[in-house]
């Protein structure tokens, strides 16, 4: 058995850490990051040339350098960024429970700190945001490690093999959980996976994956803040759709729990599709796959908001995930226990089929 050092640069961007594999080996060193300065030395993977066993990295050997600037929401559900420091002022967006937003001015007694996240920029009300050094401790305890395709349809696999079952492909610009906060690691430097997660009601961690670590980049990160950028809905949209999709809206940023039926409490995939639908009269099955034997099947071509989307393995067939479409090629979805309800590129996964419960 052959052990070796990894070395491991990190990056920090705006709230995340970045961590790129340097493929040379190494000898113990330092290296200044955002500030701080880090012993790396005891970074080690263990590889064996004549082995298909996966070899892990545990997260806890990863040095994490402190976030900067950064402001966490201490709530219990959501804060609401509004684009005026103003109690009535317009609701811009919102920042999930434990979730990490930019602080670009702190609160000078008026009770809101200036924030930004991507090109908006807004207010909270300080007292529902931590910030400075207890922030940037807390940062590293309720982050996460997540993998972010670098390429269009990475193609994420049952095993760590390029002979392995494809299970679905993913989009560049979307992100994995990693599982267990491990980095797994198989043969040589040039073949390397990671262990993520796929959304799946079938486990309350989803649906362990695997996917070539050349095709993501890994980061540590917290919950984002989400946009309430107004819907364009098109033409021949009935108002019942509309009331269904602002409905769903409502809940963005809620928590993930598996098997959950309660909105506003949690709820799981298709938990959330059901309990939506059952307010509009609409009384669906509970699980994903029996959603998809109801209804009308349709093409991507046809669809309208409030269709649901369906997710799973487009080589079998098989349906574990669902979301609500909401125009703009975008689905609502309660996604896992990181991001909750959240809103993603209908094309996020590859969609196994598209069905219609409302015929207006």
């Amino acid at each position: 058995m052959e052990r070796k050092l990894l070395k491991f640069s990190l990056v920090f961007a705006t709230g995340a850490i970045i961590l790129a594999a340097n493929p040379k080996s190494a000898m113990a060193y330092e290296e200044a990051v955002a500030g701080y300065t880090f012993d790396k030395q005891n970074i080690q993977v263990t590889s064996d040339k004549d082995s298909s066993a996966i070899a892990t990295l545990s997260t806890d050997e990863i040095p994490i350098p402190g976030f900067t600037n950064i402001g966490i929401a201490m709530v219990d559900t959501n804060l609401l960024i509004r684009e005026k420091p103003e109690q009535n002022g317009k609701i811009i967006g919102k920042l999930p429970r434990h979730g990490g937003i930019t602080v670009v001015e702190e609160d000078n007694g008026d009770g809101w700190t200036k924030v930004s996240f991507g090109k908006l920029t807004g207010y909270v009300k300080s007292q529902y945001l931590l910030t400075g050094p207890e922030a940037s401790k807390m940062a590293v305890e309720v982050g996460n490690y997540i993998a972010t395709a670098n390429t269009n349809g990475l193609r994420v696999r049952k095993e760590p093999s390029i002979d392995s079952e494809i299970l679905d492909q993913i989009a560049k610009g979307e992100e994995l959980l990693v599982l267990d906060a491990l980095v797994v690691t198989y043969g040589e430097e040039h073949n390397k996976w990671v262990k993520v997660s796929l959304d799946s009601e079938d486990s309350e961690d989803g649906k362990e994956a695997y996917v070539a670590k050349e095709f993501v980049d890994l980061s540590y990160a917290l919950a984002k803040p989400m946009s309430l950028e107004e819907l364009q809905y098109g033409t021949g949209v009935s108002s019942t759709r509309v009331n269904l999709v602002n409905l769903a809206k409502e809940y963005l940023g809620y928590r993930y729990v598996w098997g959950g039926n309660t909105l506003g409490k949690g709820v799981d995939c298709s938990g959330f599709t059901q309990q939506i639908y059952k307010r509009f009269g609409y009384y669906i099955p509970r699980v994903s796959r029996d959603q998809a034997r109801g209804g009308t099947r349709i093409s991507s071509s046809s669809i309208k908001p409030g269709d649901l989307v369906f997710y799973g393995n487009n080589s079998s067939g098989y349906i574990d995930h669902v979301g609500i479409y909401i125009g703009n090629s975008k689905i609502i979805h309660a996604s896992n226990k990181r991001d909750g309800i959240k809103i993603s590129n209908m094309y996020y996964r590859q969609p196994v089929k598209i069905v219609r419960y409302i015929n207006d």
